[in-house]
């Protein structure tokens, strides 16, 4: 059993990577990759805290981007977190991160009357990875403006919203070459929450895309099967994940939702030693 799609405390989860290794032994996991978004701080932390344990960290990353003004997720395995083209859109998101959060807080103040500033906000991130929205919406909370997290995200952080505001960020194409330049494997991200997956997958297989998150949470049986025959019929691989953030007590039953065959985690392998083929051959 394997889990692709993890986050911890680093970006938008709520399990430091030291727990969130114990879970993946509890739970008797051969493998996990801690997928933060726009950030690999957590790496290390993660790796050392498995060291002598019967469970493979995978090192990756999701970065968040931007198409045809949608949000399309690509997430990066096997990368080499060192990497200096990989780090640069890192810092990208890093700085367009606090120019985004630090307009919304203003937006929040001026428009909804909430008294929330941005170091309001930076401390519900506890000074630790990457800042976003969740964090947004716990600062929300604390002052009164929603009840929980949900009710924030509808009242004031969906894109419907006036005190919304999108973040200036790196495509989808740059994010696949970086993660691809860097050694990694890079694939989209839960597929069926955007349209024209078809041609937006064509198109960053000239950058070096090489698979689908067709085993999501959010996908029903329909959709794992649509992306499924899509990646065969493009020649990518098939990944999956239960996109973890931090309920605890409810993933031993995501995991049995996922339904995701061994053969996800011998083709993510395949591929892995067929990029470090080409890598030796192109030296």
């Amino acid at each position: 059993m394997i889990d692709l799609h993890m986050h911890t405390i680093f970006s938008d989860g709520s399990v430091r990577p030291e727990d969130l290794v114990q879970l993946a032994v509890d739970n008797q996991l051969e493998a996990i990759a801690i997928t933060d978004h726009d950030t690999t701080e957590s790496l290390t932390h993660a790796q050392k805290a498995a060291e002598g344990l019967p469970l493979e960290i995978i090192p990756g990353i999701e970065v968040n981007t931007v198409w045809k003004e949608k949000e399309v997720h690509i997430l990066g395995y096997y990368i080499d977190p060192e990497d200096n083209a990989l780090q640069a859109v890192i810092e990208n998101h890093r700085n367009s991160r606090v120019v985004q959060i630090q307009e919304m807080a203003h937006r929040l103040k001026a428009k909804a009357r909430l008294n929330i500033s941005y170091e309001d906000i930076v401390k519900e991130a506890s000074d630790i990875g990457t800042i976003g929205r969740p964090h947004v919406a716990k600062a929300i909370i604390a002052k009164g403006g929603a009840a929980n997290i949900s009710q924030a995200f509808n009242k004031f952080l969906n894109p419907r919203c006036e005190t919304y505001v999108r973040r200036q960020t790196v495509s989808p194409h740059e994010a696949v070459e970086a993660i691809h330049e860097s050694g990694g494997i890079a694939v989209v991200a839960h597929p069926g929450d955007m349209e024209m997956i078809e041609t937006l997958a064509e198109d960053l297989m000239n950058y070096g895309l090489r698979g689908l998150e067709a085993y999501h949470r959010s996908h029903s049986p329909a959709l794992i099967e649509f992306h499924c025959s899509l990646a065969e019929k493009l020649g990518l691989i098939v990944t999956g994940g239960t996109d973890f953030h931090g309920t605890v007590d409810l993933y031993k039953k995501s995991l049995e939702r996922l339904h995701m065959p061994p053969a996800v985690y011998r083709e993510l392998h395949a591929e892995r030693k067929r990029r470090q083929l080409s890598a030796f051959k192109a030296s």
